[in-house]
């Protein structure tokens, strides 16, 4: 174990050094593999973002989406069939030309995604009206050449945890109807997570390659920056034209499918991590904790009845389906392990000693609050219940308010075009308006926000640029 108690850096003042700390002492991942952008993910850290797609794979299955598995290598005369798609990830994309001994015959791009491996499969599968909606997801790794500086998780080279989801459809009426599901199968995933976001539609210059359009989800980590959390796309017919998937239609007429896709990645923990976090170390929602209760005994060398007190106190919290690990370490005090198990981010601690023992009580301290509560055992997993949708709210709450602190109102503070965090403008929709606010700024615009977690003001009381009245508010800023 580390001797460091608990981080000890303000992420306002120094957001990478806290969290490159936070990453290393909490066991999360380990960035020395000799390949920039590819990070060696340790158990803890591998725990809590197993848990983490849980949540969302079962909103995937809960809403008919079918989990499928396919290959990471793509032939180039397969990947290039929409030529939009080729334009817009060739540049990152990396290519198998052969091994040690041998050239291909034709080079094998590995998936930056897999729109184009999918749906050379979907072409052979989709024939009649009775195959649709097809809906269905993978849970694989993706690998692109950030040209950007990288960062631990938040901007990588392998994309370990990609839960990319993809749907074809009869009718347009159809794919936006996904759409709207999809929406919804994500606010409650990152509501889950408690964290905050701005939902905006991205601009038509900037939109997914292949795409009609796309929403994104963003929020903002402690140094300013924009964080995507996750995409959702509709591909029109785009890629179904290039690779002629069609379905025989109840009118007899042969017609191609509409499609949508949407995709989140582990970067989602990082945020998480750089959110909910504080000097203290890592703070994990309960509902992904990878341990939500440490039990550390209070004993005197030998007193080995308070040990098994112990382990009856988490045999009884493990067949309720809490996580739970007593603390058996008996070269630290137990305040030291108080500190290095709130640095871990687990949310509530229960003490035993003689006097719990004896009582047949434990002692429930909580990550939020310097406060404990003694219960009869009896009633400790429904105490801890009760604490952990107080946490929950505790984190939604601080969250909210970090979002406020890095996100400027520009009609309310026009001073402050420079602030270090997201910008929010008045905006008309085009081009022209957006690239005088990116030049007053300094910042990209990162679409039209549709749906804010900030209460705003009717944007038609502005004008856009200084020109016309604005009928809709831009999000601006510098991303990962």
């Amino acid at each position: 174990m580390s001797a460091r108690k608990s981080i000890g850096i303000d992420k306002y003042k120094d957001f990478p050094e806290w969290y490159h700390s936070v990453l290393k002492e909490a066991g999360i991942i380990d960035i020395r593999y000799p390949v920039k952008g590819m990070n060696v993910w340790m158990p803890y850290g591998l725990k809590a973002l197993r848990l983490t797609q849980r949540i969302l794979m079962d909103l995937l299955e809960e809403t008919g989406h079918q989990e499928a598995y396919f290959p990471t290598m793509v032939p180039e005369s397969v990947f290039s069939r929409e030529k939009d798609f080729l334009k817009g990830f060739g540049g990152e994309t990396f290519v198998v030309e052969g091994t040690v001994t041998r050239k291909f015959n034709e080079r094998l791009f590995v998936r930056p995604t897999s729109e184009t491996v999918m749906y050379y499969m979907w072409n052979m599968w989709i024939k009649g009206r009775k195959d649709l909606p097809l809906k269905m997801y993978q849970v694989v790794n993706v690998f692109r050449y950030e040209t950007k500086m990288t960062h631990p998780i938040l901007r990588v080279r392998e994309i370990m945890g990609f839960i990319e989801a993809h749907t074809a459809h009869a009718t347009m009426e159809e794919a936006e109807k996904q759409i709207s599901e999809a929406i919804a199968i994500y606010k409650e995933f990152f509501n889950r997570l408690q964290l905050p976001y701005f939902i905006v539609k991205t601009p038509p210059w900037d939109t997914f390659a292949g795409a009609e359009y796309n929403y994104d989800f963003i929020t903002v980590m402690p140094d300013g920056k924009g964080l995507e959390l996750g995409s959702v796309i509709n591909l029109g017919q785009k890629f179904a034209k290039a690779f002629e998937i069609k379905y025989m239609d109840t009118d007899g007429v042969e017609k191609h499918v509409y499609q949508t896709c949407y995709g989140v990645s582990e970067r989602v923990l990082g945020a998480v991590i750089g959110i909910h976090g504080d000097e203290t170390g890592l703070f994990f929602p309960p509902d992904i904790a990878p341990i939500q209760v440490v039990i550390v005994p209070v004993m005197k060398p030998g007193e080995n009845q308070v040990l098994e007190y112990a382990f009856k106190v988490s045999n009884i919290l493990k067949a309720h389906g809490v996580r739970v690990f007593v603390d058996t370490d008996q070269e630290h005090t137990p305040g030291w392990k108080y500190y290095y198990w709130e640095m871990k981010g687990v949310p509530t601690r229960i003490e035993v000693g003689r006097k719990e023992l004896d009582a047949s009580t434990v002692t429930i301290a909580r990550r939020d609050k310097r406060e404990k509560h003694v219960v009869k055992l009896e009633e400790a997993v429904d105490l801890l219940r009760k604490i952990w949708s107080e946490i929950n709210e505790y984190l939604r709450s601080r969250a909210l308010e970090h979002l406020a602190r890095k996100t400027v109102f520009l009609p309310e503070h026009p001073e402050d075009k420079g602030f270090d965090g997201l910008v929010i403008a008045p905006w008309d929709g085009s081009r022209e308006c957006a690239e005088e606010l990116e030049k007053e700024t300094g910042k990209n615009v990162l679409g039209e926000i549709t749906e804010s977690p900030l209460n705003l003001p009717p944007p038609s009381q502005y004008t856009a640029c200084g020109k016309a009245k604005a009928d809709r508010y831009a999000l601006l800023g510098v991303t990962y």
